[in-house]
């Protein structure tokens, strides 16, 4: 199946590893171009390297140091993707993890730092970047053949159900999922689409860091396997295929969506 993802070009945040890595890795395989983004210069650099390597060109893949909180990061952004490849189709906004804890402990500037980087960043990224967007789709009049372009927000299965020792997860990730919800409504007259990937246990540093946060990482993934349906945790590619499919052309008539990816293991309707 061709995604028609030839020659597009991708924003990627927290691109430099993880799911944001593996969703670059996808788009360019698909002969689309990405721009990464991560807060540390080193890491977005070697990022850029490696997924350059990998493809076998150096002309897939630009980068630049930028944190989702600093409210000059969609501008930039947006100048990179167009100084480098001369367009934009869309982006993969990766919300971001929250710190484990309860919330008796969780403090008001723990709160409110989530709520600058992660909710207030998410959201800004959306609005700026779709704004653009619809202005490029205004001038192809590009609205029923899928040249509106694409975003998508990475969020997590709190969205559905409240995760244990994860309470700013549960709050902020609730209210991203109904920010793109009515960002579908007001975007999709333009063909400007929105949607949201929950990942659930895949197999990634973060998700091994945090598994070994109770226990040893081998023994906790065995028995949190056994809770998901396909019996095992998703690999990073499995993600990026996902993403690169909601992305790109071929998701066309899809807006609006919570979308899992997580092996069955969402259990609400």
């Amino acid at each position: 199946m061709d995604l028609g993802l030839r020659d597009r070009v991708y924003l990627v945040t927290g691109g430099s590893r993880g799911l944001g890595f593996a969703a670059a890795e996808a788009l360019v395989a698909e002969e689309a171009r990405v721009v990464l983004s991560s807060p540390r210069e080193v890491t977005a650099s070697a990022a850029a390297a490696r997924l350059a390597e990998n493809a076998g060109r150096t002309d897939v893949v630009t980068w630049i140091a930028a944190d989702n909180g600093d409210p000059g990061t969609p501008d930039r952004l947006i100048a990179a993707a167009r100084g480098s490849f001369s367009r934009l189709d869309g982006a993969l906004i990766s919300a971001g993890g929250t710190s484990p804890g309860t919330v008796s402990a969780t403090t008001d500037d723990a709160w409110r730092s989530a709520f600058e980087s992660v909710f207030l960043g998410a959201v800004r990224l959306a609005r700026v970047l779709s704004a653009d967007l619809v202005r490029q789709s205004e001038d192809c009049a590009g609205a029923r053949t899928g040249a509106g372009g694409s975003i998508v927000l990475v969020l997590a299965a709190s969205v559905r159900a409240p995760l244990a020792r994860l309470p700013i997860s549960n709050g902020l990730f609730p209210g991203l999922a109904g920010v793109v919800k009515t960002l579908a409504d007001e975007l999709g007259p333009s063909g400007v689409r929105i949607n949201a990937l929950l990942p659930v246990r895949i197999a990634t540093d973060r998700v091994r860091e945090f598994d070994a946060l109770t226990g040893d990482p081998d023994e906790v993934r065995a028995r949190q396997s056994e809770l998901i349906p396909l019996r095992r945790y998703g690999e990073p590619e499995e993600f990026g295929r996902a993403a690169a499919f909601l992305l790109s052309p071929a998701a066309s008539y899809i807006t609006g969506a919570m979308i899992p990816v997580d092996g069955g293991a969402i259990r609400s309707i």
